[in-house]
């Protein structure tokens, strides 16, 4: 027989459901018997990891002795069990406290930091759900839905202090320091959102740059207007003045003219490399539907060609085929020949990353064009923050340039011809 009174001990683990009550007749489910196992499972192992964070610590200043010959760092009890919020709800934990006897070396945990009180993946799921036009106040009832009964803490009051602390994340993050940063490429790019901002005529301005190393990052970003020159302009001289004297090798764009016309009156070294995705797009919308498919192939045929003698001629095949019927597809392409054909002057590795504006393009297809209107006017502050949060959290996961250690060969002038480093292809000849 099945021991009742043990079952009455457990924890309850039969589904429940709570009920919203901006719309009664939809029940939320909150909990569920594997939900519990994990939580569970979860809990335990969070305990022994950071125990032994907190043995590894008192075993690394073993050696340390005070004046009576004691070990001096030693472990001190608990702190008052706290609990974290996670994807599968609350999980209650307490942290070893750990003594010094000297009192001059202090403890601090990088699992459980003094302060959290949410998991990363909570954190990063705000911003995505403001994006997407979700209000305010409704973040609890969505994320109980989402994460079970145990969020709430994310209320109204709770996200709108988030916001705030976002605001100064951003605020910062704009005006650190520059000096002695090396971009080698940057990408730029004017992104508009599906949402309802103060002044239709903004979208966001947006810079990655890859450094040295080959690791792209966020170098900045600004709301701009109609990515206008003179928003572009101040963008780019706002980098120049934090300490950004030392010219990008490459920019890579689509055809936004603001920025072409802005760019050589700050970086004036800086070569241009205009996007192909975007040109392809450009081209194929002045073609009528029937020849696109052919037309674009015929395009591929250029920008992926090995040499630049094979891409001129496959440019010219293309004005040829199209200019009598289709003139201002022809012109659309004809006018950038020069600008789409620049990474032919650089290494081959990094042709894939070059040749497209993907590094902006990439980050921002789930939300570019799709976020849902928010029930008000989205204030500027308040998008830039959301974007900014969004932006970083997706650079953690950008993934280094291929052939990074040729940016060094970049860097130093050294002169590529369709992809080769001039002297090698002397040497093999």
């Amino acid at each position: 027989m099945r021991d009742n009174n043990a079952v009455g001990k457990q924890k309850t683990t039969t589904i429940e459901k709570v009920v919203d009550y901006r719309n009664p007749g939809i029940a939320l489910p909150v909990a569920d018997p594997l939900t519990e196992v994990l939580r569970s499972g979860a809990r335990e192992l969070l305990q022994q990891a950071v125990e032994a964070e907190v043995a590894e610590f008192i075993a690394r200043h073993r050696e340390l002795k005070d004046e009576q010959a004691r070990q001096r760092i030693v472990r001190n009890g608990y702190q008052p069990e706290r609990e974290v919020q996670t994807g599968i709800g609350e999980l209650p934990v307490k942290k070893p406290r750990v003594r010094d006897r000297a009192g001059e070396i202090k403890f601090s945990s990088s699992i459980l930091p003094r302060y959290l009180r949410r998991t990363k993946s909570i954190e990063e799921l705000l911003p995505w759900l403001y994006l997407k036009g979700l209000s305010t106040g409704d973040f609890s009832t969505t994320l109980a839905a989402l994460l079970g009964k145990d969020a709430p803490g994310l209320s109204a009051a709770t996200i709108s202090r988030l916001k705030e602390v976002w605001k100064e994340q951003y605020e910062r993050w704009s005006k650190r320091d520059l000096t002695n940063k090396n971009y080698v490429y940057i990408w730029a790019d004017g992104v508009h959102f599906g949402v309802r901002l103060e002044d239709a005529s903004q979208c966001i301005l947006v810079v990655i740059g890859a450094k040295a190393d080959g690791k792209k990052e966020l170098l900045a970003m600004t709301d701009g207007y109609r990515e206008s020159e003179q928003s572009w302009k101040g963008l780019l001289l706002d980098l120049k003045q934090r300490g950004l004297t030392i010219d990008p090798k490459l920019a890579v764009g689509d055809g936004a003219l603001g920025f072409w016309k802005a760019l050589p009156q700050v970086f004036g070294t800086t070569k241009a490399q205009r996007c192909w995705v975007h040109k392809t797009a450009n081209v194929l919308n002045k073609l009528p539907v029937g020849q696109q498919a052919k037309a674009k192939e015929a395009l591929h045929q250029i920008w992926m060609a090995e040499c630049r003698v094979d891409a001129e001629a496959a440019f010219d095949l293309f004005l040829a085929t199209y200019q009598a019927k289709y003139p201002k597809a022809t012109e659309c392409l004809a006018k950038d020949r020069t600008t789409l054909l620049t990474f032919y002057d650089f290494p081959a590795e990094h042709w894939l990353h070059i040749r497209t504006t993907n590094p902006i393009e990439s980050t921002f297809a789930t939300v570019r064009l799709r976020t849902a209107k928010t029930r008000g006017c989205v204030a500027r502050a308040g998008l830039l923050a959301m974007v900014f949060k969004l932006t970083k959290t997706a650079e953690q996961n950008w993934r280094t340039l291929k052939g990074h250690a040729r940016l060094a060969q970049v860097i130093e002038g050294v002169k590529f011809k369709d992809g080769l480093q001039q002297e090698a292809q002397r040497i093999a000849a």
